[in-house]
């Protein structure tokens, strides 16, 4: 006999003492193999079934995210030209950079209150058409003044996009796969830069004056898919819970999971904490509650925004907005060349958020955060030393080369998408599209702070002395990982909530419990 989970992960209340090779748990029933194999049969299509219908809609949910990836991504080669064509100065390619980000807050802050009032699905088709436009804007801009209208506008999209995208799919995920499937969003988003940098590589061989607005041009075709998407993916069934259309999200819950007995289960969990959210919304409102939070709320947001500040404050923004301005720095001289680089980049950052996928519901949350800031902490400052005593030599460019990409691949198996993971899952129903677009403004403001700096503070301090301020800053991001960041693997979004409320002593006896459940030797 040996000690089986059931799937839901919380704990010793769920533990079946079973005989694997002669029974199997269906709908709460033990019931024999033997004579059962078409209910076998039924249950492995089902499962295959629900996973590839759970999978597309996280895919579809995460289009937005490659029109995030892909703007930031081509920006960093085509700024090489819009400054030669619009003749604009080093400050406004800082703000042209920047802004996108600084803007993105107000389509955050915005973002939580609409996908309350309209939904998690049409928040993000709404956040797909304001990018759009600001893009076709930007590609026929005459003027830096027509061409920051169109960076305004394309922020205010990704605001939307970046705190919409991650919550949904929490919201529609099975437990048992929340943390991949959260990590999608991520994982568009880099392969939106890889396309991004490919593009500049492309297209760099054309006039000056075309090069950087087919560049841009580009990035609209996604919004096709877009457009279908939203015609395919359901609405989140905890918001269909909160606008009271319990068969709506029944039906959407038997679609993505496998079991009907845990579609219930869930079901009524998500009622129960929906009833208590709407009473709570009625009593005070969300918002004043988390400027003036309590013990659980505070510890919520403590571990949710401070993972979205580190995020961006250990550089990897700078890193990918200025690698060329990096590059050329560690001595290559010729734009194709810088621009060759650069693509190394993005396929570090795609590469290794693809492996980020696989490990993340197996290895766990922490243990991944471990791996990524304390490598990115050793590439940051391997850098610093590279670009001080290497010189420009052969050595010294491929070794900066290498210490770039691993910095960005450390990034892409662990913080960069795990932030995002995070925020969705750790706060309860009633504050989780607010969180989580406070989650994003943090994120955003400090990727526009550090966007916006790069080049004055890398003028005064040279590029090594501003990567040295990073290494320093992604130290102290472990620190804060081994501190405020709780395990949340293999826990569903209501156990994770009362996780927080028993406080820091409940997630230590968690924790000592599911280390004792791993030394209990299985038949």
């Amino acid at each position: 006999m040996g000690l089986q989970d059931n799937g839901e992960g919380d704990g010793l209340s769920n533990i079946s003492l079973v005989d694997r090779n002669k029974y199997h748990r269906m709908d709460g029933k033990l019931i024999q193999n033997d004579g059962d194999r078409p209910s076998v049969y039924l249950r492995c299509a089902r499962k295959t079934n629900t996973k590839r219908f759970v999978i597309t809609c996280a895919i579809f949910a995460s289009l937005n995210t490659i029109l995030v990836g892909y703007d930031i991504g081509v920006m960093s080669g085509a700024i090489l030209f819009i400054q030669e064509d619009l003749q604009i100065t080093e400050v406004q390619v800082e703000v042209l950079v920047g802004c996108l980000s600084i803007m993105s807050l107000f389509g955050s802050l915005g973002g939580g209150k609409a996908s309350d009032a309209i939904g998690r699905k049409w928040t993000m088709g709404f956040a797909a058409v304001v990018f759009q436009t600001g893009a076709c804007i930007m590609a026929v801009a005459p003027s830096f003044f027509v061409l920051m209208i169109g960076r305004i506008l394309a922020g205010i999209g990704i605001g939307f996009g970046v705190m919409i995208a991650p919550v949904y799919i929490a919201e529609i995920s099975p437990t048992s796969a929340r943390g991949s499937l959260t990590s999608y969003p991520e994982i568009f988003v880099n392969f939106g830069i890889l396309l991004g940098y490919v593009s500049n590589y492309a297209f760099s061989g054309l006039p000056v004056h075309y090069s950087w607005r087919v560049m841009l041009a580009v990035g609209i075709f996604p919004s096709v898919f877009i457009g279908f998407a939203l015609f395919i993916i359901p609405e989140s069934p905890r918001w269909l819970v909160m606008q009271n259309r319990i068969e709506d999200a029944r039906a959407v819950m038997i679609k993505t999971n496998e079991s009907e007995t845990e579609v219930e289960e869930r079901l009524a969990e998500i009622q129960k904490a929906a009833v208590t959210a709407n009473l709570e919304i009625e009593e005070k409102a969300v918002w004043r509650e988390m400027l003036n939070p309590n013990p659980s709320l505070r510890r919520m947001l403590i571990s949710g925004m401070g993972i979205q500040l580190f995020q961006q404050i250990t550089g990897i923004d700078a890193t990918v907005c200025y690698g060329p301005t990096i590059f050329r720095e560690a001595g290559i001289k010729n734009k194709t060349s810088l621009l060759a680089a650069t693509v190394a980049i993005g396929f570090s950052k795609t590469i290794f958020i693809l492996i980020a996928i696989f490990l993340i519901d197996r290895v766990g949350r922490k243990p991944l955060l471990y791996i990524s800031t304390i490598g990115m902490t050793t590439c940051l400052f391997g850098l610093v030393i590279s670009l001080c005593f290497s010189g420009h030599g052969t050595f010294g460019i491929s070794i900066a080369i290498l210490l770039v990409c691993s910095n960005v691949a450390f990034f892409s198996v662990g913080i960069g998408p795990i932030c995002w993971v995070l925020t969705s899952e750790i706060f309860p129903l009633k504050y989780r599209a607010q969180a989580a677009a406070l989650g994003a403004v943090a994120n955003r403001v400090s990727s526009g702070f550090i966007s916006m700096s790069f080049l004055s503070v890398a003028r005064a301090i040279t590029v090594a002395g501003t990567f040295f301020i990073f290494s320093v800053i992604s130290a102290l991001s472990v620190a804060f990982v081994h501190i405020c960041v709780p395990e949340t693997k293999g826990k569903s979004l209501e156990q994770i909530e009362v996780m927080f409320q028993k406080g820091h002593e409940f997630y230590i006896r968690e924790l000592e419990l599911a280390d004792t459940e791993h030394l209990v030797q299985k038949e």
